[in-house]
């Protein structure tokens, strides 16, 4: 038995299908009774109006018939029930009831039974109130500081105070600027009614300026109170609290103060009179009701705060005592005494989940039997012991949740259109020579059981765009089958990273147990074609960037590779064909006529990658159609580390601009502000002085300001169009390495994983300290030299850095050591030393001393290694060893 758990004292379920909300409970002594008792008083959106007087329930059984006094149906929806002393003449408590269109004020009493059945409760109308205008809550007290009688406010759906003082009507009044009506209460030691308004701020107005402002039974005669006719309703005190209100209560403190509490959807406020925050709560959960209480510590007070965890906190001021666990949602709460039980906690769902409970613990009368005594068979033991290291293992093997197919549930697949669109569906893209063509994708999605939530979300790469990314489905039979189509363009002037795109639906299916259905994914990726975003070109004999592919067979036609791109007129030239991005970038391919290899080149080095892959799927998919398996391509050039980490460079370097550019911001705005209240202070002054040029100063203050967001935005582009750029050329760096060093896929993975960690950048989490830190864990564990640096601990927090040397000294030591041997590896294992092979004729690296080494050091490594310089290697020699020669 949990101690965090509301004992259940007395509960029971109102109606069926009825809903209720935080003004439909109340606690009062309401027939009279004089013995301090309370009853609850429940009211609901049906009509029904409810009186109990709960007993304790005996264990096992429920609430008995007599806990029930009234139970009567008004036929109107009931919005709040409140008791006091709502009748002329007498100090009786009676009920008010508040209706949509009328309040009825009604008195509960009781007449002893002479038979067994009991005690029989009646109600009996004192006087109503017809309201002109549609009600919303309602408040009460002694306004005006009348004694004796309490006086009711009303305020409707449009924001009008209307105030009813007993059995007839005072008067009505607009606030100023009400939208959406808001909680309203009432302070007795202030005599001033408290609201939160829809402009997030908390407002006080005196019930005097109420009486005395000029009656508004009509909106326009606010406005002409606005031009000087009348006496204006003017706030006593406001306090922007930046979020909307749940509800408000008053508790007195004392006789000389009392607090106003504000429950927030995010925060609880405790205000003074005067409205100075004495103290505010950030609460974890979305809270649902709240209820402060006064407390045995003197100064201090007690809150109950429900919320939609099925939770109730216990605050003392901003501090939490207690923790309890409820069975429903609360939307009221209340503390009441029932038959000398002091402190009941009756709480009250939007369903009808009436509840009295109380905390602390049960006594547990459970004891544990006797287990008997036997002689233990060990053999049996030892048969029982391996069966179940068995099972442990298989499950090892197999994962701790039993893998089922995907596939019986749904079947997703995905269908490129082989042309592209004959009409281009491409809109908002930016003004170019080029039209923008697109490319028509169906997604087929099958059923083989009755499915709920499907859901069907499409992502390609940026600036990659999509005519619709989001389908939903309905399921509700088996053996369904439902196609949706959308278009895919470029909407931006530059180059995606990849052409691949990935379609993932999330569904729930059904089960026995759990028929809300148990949540999967499937996920299905497609391949655009790269005419989508390349036109072809003219070749280009010379450029800045090359690439030099080999591989162990004859030189294909690249007529026949890439016949999409061929030009008729060009016949002659089989072996080098031009391609134009849509970007304005060219980039050149050619065959050698001689040896196996293909050479890349292009003006921008990050332009290189996409032609650079789509040769390698083509050539692998030509050799495969051939029935050749033996197919594949090396790389024994120079590994261009110093074109890419200049593209490292500018990357950060906008990261840099751009967070220079935020704080200049920043401050331009803090300024701004400041002229403002200045300049308003000027204008409030009943002697009018001069500006001394504060108005030209805010005009170029603002300049300055719009200035500086265009420079922002205009940042945040240039920013994701260099890591659009520097996610393509970390591609073709883990190409290259994993040709270079013939990695496996597995290998190839971690690189990824370590290179790639991120799908956007972010000012908070940026590409550069991410990959630093994954490249660090690499080389400080299957990539470490020795235990030492094994032993190094790895920063828990990731800062954005001072600059790139360190970033690129580890990418640096990260291909030396590929270079000698090391092995990536993310298993148990790998933390232990690898020895390392270094070919005949390699300089070692010192790498002591890492984090003290300057960027001059790193530099150094370019000029002991041939492999990090233009210069090609000799072609006599091996391939790694030329590479490190």
């Amino acid at each position: 038995m949990s101690l965090f758990k509301a004992r259940d004292w007395w509960s029971t379920v109102l109606g069926e299908k009825e809903e209720f909300d935080q003004g439909c409970l109340c606690l009062a002594d309401v027939d009279n009774s004089g013995n301090g008792h309370d009853k609850i008083i429940v009211g609901s959106f049906m009509g029904y109006l409810r009186i109990f007087n709960p007993h304790s329930v005996k264990a096992g059984g429920g609430p008995q018939a007599e806990d029930l006094l009234l139970e009567v149906h008004l036929r109107d929806p009931v919005l709040q029930v409140e008791v006091g002393k709502f009748v002329s003449g007498t100090e009786m408590l009676h009920l008010a009831v508040l209706h949509s269109r009328k309040l009825c004020v009604y008195s509960v009493s009781g007449t002893l039974g002479n038979v067994e059945h009991g005690n029989q409760y009646q109600i009996k109308l004192m006087y109503e109130h017809h309201l002109q205008r549609t009600a919303c809550n309602m408040t009460y007290g002694p306004f005006g500081g009348i004694k004796g009688r309490d006086l009711i406010c009303i305020q409707s759906m449009d924001g009008m105070l209307m105030v009813f003082e007993q059995e007839s009507y005072a008067f009505g009044r607009f606030l100023p600027g009400s939208l959406l009506p808001g909680p309203l209460a009432y302070s007795p030691r202030t005599d001033s009614f408290i609201t939160v308004s829809s402009c997030r701020q908390v407002e006080s107005y005196k019930y005097q300026v109420l009486a005395f402002a000029t009656d508004a039974d009509k909106k326009q005669e606010m406005e002409q109170q606005k031009l000087g006719s009348g006496k204006r309703l003017v706030v006593d005190w406001t306090l922007n609290i930046g979020e909307q209100a749940l509800d408000i209560c008053i508790f007195p403190l004392n006789q000389s103060a009392s607090s106003v509490f504000v429950l927030g959807e995010r925060n609880f406020f405790c205000l003074k009179d005067n409205g100075q925050i004495r103290f505010m709560k950030k609460l974890g959960y979305n809270p649902s009701c709240f209820l402060p209480y006064c407390s045995v510590s003197e100064g201090t007070i007690h809150t109950l705060i429900g919320n939609h965890n099925h939770m109730l906190h216990i605050y003392q001021d901003v501090t939490l005592k207690w923790a309890t666990q409820l069975p429903h949602v609360p939307v009221a709460v209340r503390v009441g005494c029932f038959h000398d039980l002091k402190g009941v906690i009756v709480t009250l769902s939007d369903d009808g989940h009436l509840q009295c409970s109380y905390l602390g613990t049960d006594p547990s009368l459970f004891q544990a039997p006797k287990v008997e005594s036997r002689e233990l068979n060990y053999d049996e033991l030892d048969v029982e012991l391996k069966e179940l290291q068995k099972i442990i293992k298989d499950v090892k093997l197999q994962g701790v949740w039993p893998l089922t197919e995907q596939e019986d549930d749904l079947k997703v697949s995905a269908a490129v259109s082989s042309t592209l669109d004959s009409v281009s569906q491409a809109t908002n893209v930016e003004p170019g020579a080029d039209s923008v063509p697109s490319i028509t994708v169906k997604i087929t999605l099958q059923n083989r059981a009755v499915l709920q939530k499907v859901k069907l979300s499409i992502y390609v790469q940026p600036p990659l765009q999509l005519t619709c990314d989001q389908f939903t489905f309905d399921f509700t039979v088996p053996d369904m089958r439902s196609t949706v189509s959308f278009s895919v363009y470029l909407k931006r002037n530059y180059t995606p990273s990849e052409l691949e795109g990935n379609a993932v639906v999330s569904y729930s299916r059904p089960t026995d147990r759990n028929p809300d259905g148990i949540p999967r994914v499937v996920q299905c990726k497609f391949r655009l074609p790269l005419k989508l975003i390349c036109l072809p070109g003219q070749p280009s004999k010379t450029a800045s960037h090359k690439l030099t592919i080999d591989t162990n067979k004859s030189p294909v036609s690249l007529l026949g590779l890439f016949p999409d791109f061929a030009n008729p007129s060009d016949d002659d030239q089989v072996n080098v064909i031009g391609f134009r991005l849509l970007g304005g970038a060219r980039v050149t391919l050619l065959a050698s006529r001689t040896s196996q290899r293909y050479r890349i080149q292009s003006e921008q080095f990050e332009d290189l990658w996409l032609i650079t892959n789509e040769l390698i799927l083509r050539l692998q998919e030509h050799f495969e159609k051939q029935g050749t398996k033996d197919f594949s391509c090396s790389f024994s050039g120079c590994v261009p580390l110093q074109e890419y980490f200049e593209l490292i460079d500018h990357h950060f370097e906008l990261r840099i601009n751009g967070k220079k550019l935020e704080e200049l911001l920043s401050e331009r705005a803090v300024q701004f502000r400041a002229i403002q209240r200045r300049l308003l202070t000027r204008f409030r002054d009943k002697t009018p002085a001069p500006l001394q040029h504060l108005d030209t100063l805010l005009d170029g203050t603002y300049k300055q300001v719009i200035a500086l967001a265009d420079a922002i935005e205009e940042n945040q582009d240039r920013l994701l169009q260099s890591f659009s750029g520097l996610k393509s050329a970390t591609h073709l760096l883990i190409l290259l390495i994993r040709l270079w060093q013939r990695l496996s896929a597995d290998q190839t993975a971690i690189l990824e994983a370590a290179f790639l960690p991120l799908q956007e950048d972010t000012q908070e989490l940026g590409w550069e300290e991410t990959v630093d830190a994954a490249i660090t864990y690499l080389l400080k564990t299957c990539l470490s030299k020795s235990s030492k640096e094994q032993a190094l601990n790895l920063s828990s927090q990731l800062n954005i850095p001072k600059d790139t040397s360190r970033l690129k000294k580890h990418i640096t030591l990260l291909c030396d050591r590929l270079a000698k041997g090391g092995r990536l590896c993310v298993s148990t294992d790998a933390a232990a030393p690898q020895a390392m092979v270094v070919p005949g004729g390699c300089t070692p690296i010192p790498e002591s001393d890492l984090e003290e080494r300057s960027l001059d050091d790193s530099t150094e490594l370019f000029t002991n290694h041939k492999h990090l310089m233009t210069e090609p290697p000799t072609p006599e020699v091996s391939a790694l060893q030329g590479v490190l020669e």
